[in-house]
């Protein structure tokens, strides 16, 4: 996934009320430098990001992520996003997208250490191939995230219901699960609690009923699992947020891993247990997932 192209933001006070925000930002070459070696975002990974999918030129699910962006600010004591600001930065990196899937992405980091002002850009790059995995499904294993479910509203510094750039756990994870030899990993907490994948939501069907572990500050509210949601409720389905045990997520009659890139890849197996796959909703839902929507 090489990044096409880059937009340099000029941040703007959330309470700036102009209609037009296009004279605060800039194209740049992303192959050329363009981070002081000062940059917080590369020195401690302190800063947040979201990852938008694009297909034909239209930025999906906008809303939802520039809701996220500005909760995972808020958590991080970061100046709270201009939404109007860089709602308009991310339909002119979209418009430099062809046709096909592609992925912005919005980051915004504390800035230069001792800097005045925090640092904003918005890359635009084409989308990794992901018809294999939606198609033929994954394999996953389970991984102990070191921490109970009731952890993050013991310790909120830990920033875990923010989407930063500290990813290296959630890289290291990916790591172990290949040498597990699985596709991706599901994390769950020390006292069994189904959480989230490194870089995807999980949803399970049991019967009729399509759950996800409820988002209470340990986990991200995933922006492509609500629109699965929005979808399944309207096919007639029943939806729910709760808390998931582990041994619910090997027992579920299909299971999915979404998110906006990647869009719904089937889960095929967990751990060493065989699981469904429903190629037909499957097919159904990712058929949705690239429907142009807001």
């Amino acid at each position: 996934m090489a990044t096409r192209f880059a937009l340099i933001i000029e941040p703007t006070a959330s309470d700036d009320a102009r209609s037009d925000f296009s004279a605060t930002f800039r194209q740049v070459d992303a192959s050329a430098p363009a981070l002081s070696v000062g940059e917080l975002s590369t020195q401690r990974g302190d800063g947040i990001f979201e990852s938008i999918g694009v297909v034909d030129a239209h930025p999906q699910e906008v809303d939802a992520h520039l809701e996220r962006f500005v909760r995972s600010a808020e958590i991080c004591d970061l100046p709270v996003p201009n939404v109007e600001q860089w709602r308009q930065a991310i339909d002119a990196a979209a418009v430099l997208c062809g046709a096909g899937e592609w992925v912005v992405k919005t980051i915004l980091s504390r800035g230069i250490e001792h800097g005045p002002t925090p640092t904003a850009w918005v890359t635009a790059a084409d989308a990794a191939d992901f018809s294999r995995p939606r198609r033929d499904g994954i394999s996953v294993v389970t991984l102990d995230r070191g921490f109970d479910l009731n952890t993050p509203a013991r310790a909120p510094w830990l920033l875990l219901g923010a989407k930063t750039l500290s990813y290296a756990v959630n890289m290291a994870s990916l790591r172990e699960a290949h040498r597990r030899g699985a596709d991706d990993a599901v994390f769950v907490s020390s006292d069994g609690f189904v959480l989230e994948a490194p870089t995807a939501s999980v949803i399970l069907r049991r019967g009729d009923v399509f759950v996800t572990p409820e988002p209470t500050g340990g986990i991200l509210h995933g922006t492509t699992q609500l629109s699965a949601f929005a979808w399944l409720d309207e096919q007639g389905y029943q939806t729910a947020y709760r808390d998931v045990r582990a041994d619910e997520l090997r027992g579920a009659q299909a299971g999915w891993l979404v998110s906006s890139v990647r869009l719904a890849a089937p889960i095929r197996r967990v751990d060493e247990a065989a699981m469904p796959v429903d190629h037909e909703l499957t097919d159904a839902l990712n058929a949705y997932l690239l429907s142009p929507r807001d």
